[in-house]
């Protein structure tokens, strides 16, 4: 057996133990320590207690009786187990700076997506690994209220303006939120129209209002399957072409709608078209992915993107 078997093996006997254990009864249940050399068998017992406290595992010897005449091994598991996170308003709220920034720590970016996003989905689900949300025209207030009102799961009510303008008042159940095409939306049933719906939240015109517990998602429920795609896809007769490095090219694919893979090149690079109607949207996505993409055509949105980073530079 390996030496990091052995060791996970001992920490999940001593976490699972109900009472403690002594080193004759972990030798019983655990292979490595049936040693017929005893003494060998308890070095190397002790030589794996040792890596466990380097290691930072809280193990202990306590006694076996009440009155203490033998004693044994366990790990505590409300020492061992880290607390649940919660986060504050303002905490979550310097997570979404932090996710949306864009910079060049990569471990400490995907850190923040997974605090933000959550290991399974999360509150602020749909992003499927792609890019971050840089660049989004939602107020952070008002991502902050709506994604507090998913992980509760909460009724809410706003003022709404549709895109051809309309403005009435929705009430939702709020079931999730997709970052899509740099425009974050609410996912959710709508009460008024009695079907689920996405809503642009740049487009909510109110204070997000509480009116109360909401319902549970439809079984089979995929929130990025009710959020039209970006607006560059929208009617689109022309293709960009975009070359993205390896380490984002997997990104590229999932984030812009309709995107296709051309080819692999040489030096590892991905070619991808990408359909392009709207070319001032397409450049500030292909901006948020820096040096890792370039726009080989067409020549327009190669300027439109030279454009934007020449009036960064002023």
């Amino acid at each position: 057996m390996e030496p990091l078997e052995r060791l996970l093996n001992l920490v999940g006997l001593l976490l699972e133990t109900p009472t403690p254990l002594t080193f004759e009864q972990i030798r019983e249940i655990l292979e490595p320590y049936r040693q017929e050399n005893v003494g060998s068998a308890k070095r190397m017992f002790e030589r794996d207690k040792d890596h466990l406290r380097e290691y930072g595992v809280p193990l202990r010897l306590v006694d076996v009786d009440a009155w203490g005449t033998e004693q044994g091994y366990m790990i505590p598991k409300g020492e061992y187990y880290l607390p649940e996170i919660a986060f504050t308003p303002e905490e979550l709220g310097a997570l979404l700076v932090a996710a949306q920034s864009g910079g060049e720590n990569a471990p400490a970016e995907q850190a923040a997506r997974k605090l933000v996003y959550g290991a399974d989905g999360g509150v602020l689900a749909g992003l499927g690994g792609g890019p971050l949300a840089s660049g989004s025209d939602a107020r952070s207030v008002l991502v902050l209220a709506v994604a507090e009102a998913v992980q509760t799961g909460r009724v809410i009510s706003f003022g709404y303006r549709s895109a051809y303008g309309d403005a009435s008042d929705r009430t939702v159940d709020a079931y999730a939120m997709v970052f899509r095409g740099g425009h974050w939306y609410l996912v959710g049933h709508d009460r008024g129209r009695d079907d689920v719906r996405a809503f642009r939240l740049s487009r909510v015109t109110t204070e997000v209002e509480i009116v109360g517990d909401g319902r549970e998602p439809p079984e089979g429920f995929r929130a990025a399957d009710h959020v039209q795609a970006g607006p560059w896809l929208a009617e689109a007769d022309e293709e960009a072409v975009i070359r993205f490095s390896p380490d984002v090219a997997w990104w590229a694919t999932s984030s812009f709608p309709g995107a296709r893979e051309q080819a692999t090149l040489d030096d590892g690079w991905v070619r991808v078209s990408v359909p392009s109607a709207d070319e001032d949207a397409l450049a500030g996505m292909v901006l948020q992915f820096g040096a890792e993409a370039v726009v080989e055509e067409p020549a327009s949105l190669r300027e439109a993107v030279v454009g934007r980073l020449e009036q960064l530079r002023v």
